[in-house]
């Protein structure tokens, strides 16, 4: 069985606003009614694929869980990683916790933020891959460019003259060298050359083979990540690596710890559309579009413009463009970006300009998303904020109290189950609630349908860290 191996990391900074680190890119419906998440959770279903194991950090533990019970798919294992260390670190860890399952486990590496539109053909390439991993080769699957392209790096190959790849019936080659992403000069000559593929990030091999690659190139590495593994434990339903051992690790991409620095690497071309959907360039081009070569998504309106991508997903906001040219505007509640579209690659820098000037909106979204929903703020002034708060079906926030402020609850639709101190009572559309300084509250929602309410605050103090759980479903307390 093929065990695909979900990496869920990543800022997604050069799709903000609609990326942002706090929700990044991934877990968003760019296109369909699917996210990215859940489409690369779908790619690999069928003969021959094991159910997924998906690497998450905390902060985004629920929001994949709750992606994929949507799809009705249960994961092999939900590991939580305590902090980010890169992609090297992460399949380490995902290998020696298969091992454990299956010793002859194959492992397919993917991202969860690609596009590939044709799913059964890629499926058709990785299978023609496995020969080569079951012989212990790992196998890197590249992209053959059918235009200059840089913002990808690329894959030169060991293949003499300038016969180029069968890519439908070839067999794995071995490769040359790894090339950043290049200037367009260079570009332009690797997309006709026919021994330059793109790299697509996605690995085949089995836990052995790349458990060996560490012990050899990355010997600091194997220990560490093994005792977080030896030592994980389940919380709920994820499988949470060993804080202390994982923090000792060091953050290092898979690239540069094994796939550059071994001899045992070989490349199998894919001829198939494919987009990493690192750029609004990148999400222009896969994106249907009018006969002026305009996107729009959303409430967005275009007029006279061409070469241009227009996205606006905030309910009762409207996004006109008139007489844009090669121009991606993107409008958020709370930010707004309009870029020429030549720019979009450099996005990212934009997002640590505002970061160094103190800008929220940098990182993170007005709506905060929790296993229990989500609170958006709606206003916030001297001594004062008001939010709006979803609680889902069946779901409770922790009992809880507060040292700096007082809530007043309004309940706009559904109806909520709420706790204060010692007194449990409901409330309906139209009734309301004072929750006063220190006292323990819980608010549940144990209606077939969703809770909606106001919350206004009023204190001293209004951060999030002013919370003290008593109880809680999610083991937050």
């Amino acid at each position: 069985m093929i065990y695909p191996v979900i990496l869920c990391g990543g800022s997604g900074t050069r799709l903000w606003p609609m990326s942002r680190r706090s929700y990044p890119k991934q877990f968003s419906k760019v296109f369909g009614d699917k996210t990215m998440f859940q489409d690369s959770i779908l790619r690999f279903e069928g003969p021959g694929f094991a159910a997924p194991l998906v690497l998450a950090n905390n902060d985004f533990r629920f929001i994949v869980g709750e992606q994929m019970a949507t799809l009705g798919v249960a994961p092999t294992a939900l590991v939580v990683e305590p902090t980010a260390k890169d992609t090297a670190p992460a399949i380490l860890a995902a290998a020696m916790y298969l091992e454990q399952i299956d010793p002859d486990a194959l492992l397919l590496i993917s991202p969860s933020d690609h596009s590939v539109p044709d799913a059964a053909r890629f499926r058709d390439v990785i299978a023609r891959g496995v020969p080569a991993a079951r012989a212990g080769k790992i196998v890197l699957f590249g992209v053959q460019p059918d235009r200059p392209e840089t913002g990808y790096g690329y894959l030169e190959l060991d293949v003499g003259g300038d016969a180029g790849l069968d890519a439908a019936t070839g067999a794995p080659v071995a490769l040359r060298s790894f090339i950043e992403k290049p200037v367009i000069e260079d570009a332009e000559n690797y997309s006709v050359s026919g021994r330059h593929l793109w790299n697509s990030g996605v690995f085949l091999f089995t836990a052995r083979t790349i458990i060996a690659a560490f012990q050899c190139l990355a010997p600091q590495i194997p220990p560490l990540v093994q005792r977080a593994v030896s030592l994980a434990k389940r919380d709920l339903d994820f499988i949470r690596l060993d804080r202390e051992n994982w923090d000792e690790v060091p953050a290092i991409s898979i690239d540069y710890a094994i796939m550059e620095p071994t001899q045992n690497l070989v490349v199998l071309p894919y001829d198939g559309k494919w987009s990493d959907m690192g750029s609004w360039q990148a999400i222009w081009r896969e994106a249907p579009r009018d006969a002026d070569d305009v996107a729009t998504f959303g409430s967005a309106t275009a007029v006279q413009c061409h070469d241009t991508v227009l996205r606006c997903d905030t309910p009762g906001q409207e996004l006109v463009g008139f007489g844009l040219d090669n121009i991606c505007a993107v409008a958020m509640p709370d930010a707004v970006l309009v870029a020429d579209m030549s720019k979009s690659q450099d996005v990212g820098k934009l997002v640590e300009i505002m970061q160094a000037k103190g800008a929220a909106q940098a990182t993170e979204f007005p709506r905060d998303h929790r296993p229990w929903g989500w609170f958006e703020r709606v206003s916030l002034g001297q001594n004062f904020q008001v939010k709006r708060i979803m609680v889902k079906p069946g779901a409770a926030l922790s009992l809880q109290s507060h040292q700096h402020r007082a809530e007043h609850w309004v309940v706009v639709r559904g109806t909520a189950l709420v706790t204060v101190r010692d007194k449990v009572f409901r409330l309906g559309q139209n009734q309301s609630v004072y929750i006063p300084v220190q006292a323990r509250h819980r608010l549940e929602n144990t209606s077939p349908e969703n809770l909606h309410l106001i919350e206004v605050q009023t204190g001293t103090y209004l951060g999030e860290d002013d919370i003290t759980r008593y109880q809680d479903v999610y083991a937050r307390a």
